[in-house]
């Protein structure tokens, strides 16, 4: 990556405990970031539980904490409905504990400033050697209830910039003009929004005046930011074929309308055919480089 381009997250760790400014700081930025969040023995043993999963149907070497990919999978003849192996998966009580535990919902607390409410349906992302994941904002998706909503993304692991962290384009809650047609949209219409960048992300800051912000995740960072701050992954490079885990859900504060896509025992998800729309539900064997 160019230097021009790229910086690091600012910090807001030690602001964690402080409601009032750790909002500043969202309206400021457009994300806060949080180092270790989420304490490394919830941390270590969601990663030991999905990884064990994967290990199961072939895609993960032994032993499966290190998360090396083996390059060949087993999950179709193993679990030939790929929506229900990965529900299974992403419903995990160890998982589960990372991604609606009392430290993630103490800092929720904190941001909204209220009791807050996380969507059952979570996006659990493994990604192999080569994987990325274009510029894109997450509205509108996720904010036919309210759009008071706010991503959760979580390290489970080290995830260093060689192995494809998630980054954030700076000031891009700031671009009117790419928000408001989004904000626009006719729930009812057929038309597809135009939330996803398909250009070079470095060339497409340049263009902003913007920069590419990430860091060296450590296991249990947690970075939060709403729905009209653009995001993407870079590519994992891992030398050693490491697998790089992170999961992402949504939150809003409890008090405002749901988008029941998204809650309950069987949550239907944004196309309405559950986890089996996700990418995660495909082998890892399979290639993917979107949304």
């Amino acid at each position: 990556m160019p230097s021009d381009v790229l910086e690091e997250f600012r910090d807001s760790t030690a602001l964690m405990s402080d409601s009032s400014v750790l909002q500043t700081r969202m309206e400021e930025d457009g994300y806060v970031f949080l180092r270790g969040a989420i304490g490394p023995s919830p941390i270590a043993m969601a990663r030991h539980e999905v990884f064990c999963r994967l290990a199961d149907v072939g895609e993960i070497a032994e032993p499966p904490r290190d998360g090396i990919f083996t390059g060949h999978s087993e999950r179709v003849a193993q679990s030939p409905d790929l929506g229900n192996f990965w529900q299974s998966v992403s419903e995990g009580p160890a998982l589960r504990r990372v991604t609606h535990g009392p430290e993630i919902q103490y800092v929720l607390d904190m941001l909204f400033g209220e009791p807050p409410r996380g969507y059952d349906f979570i996006f659990l992302r493994p990604g192999v050697v080569g994987r990325f994941t274009f510029l894109h904002y997450d509205l509108p998706f996720f904010s036919r209830g309210t759009q008071n909503v706010v991503t959760a993304w979580t390290a489970i692991g080290d995830i260093p910039t060689t192995e494809g962290p998630l980054f954030i384009l700076e000031n891009s809650h700031r671009f009117d003009d790419l928000i408001q047609p989004i904000r626009d949209i006719d729930y009812n219409s057929k038309e597809s929004p135009q939330v996803q960048m398909m250009d070079d992300a470095v060339e497409f800051a340049r263009s902003r005046g913007s920069r590419l912000l990430t860091a060296n995740f450590e296991p249990g960072d947690v970075i939060l930011f709403g729905m009209t701050t653009m995001h993407g992954s870079f590519d994992n490079c891992s030398p050693i074929n490491r697998t790089r885990l992170s999961v992402d859900v949504r939150w809003q504060p409890a008090s405002e309308p749901i988008d029941d896509r998204y809650f309950g025992a069987n949550p239907a998800g944004t196309t309405g055919i559950g986890y089996a729309e996700l990418n995660g539900a495909k082998p890892l064997t399979e290639p993917w480089h979107t949304r």
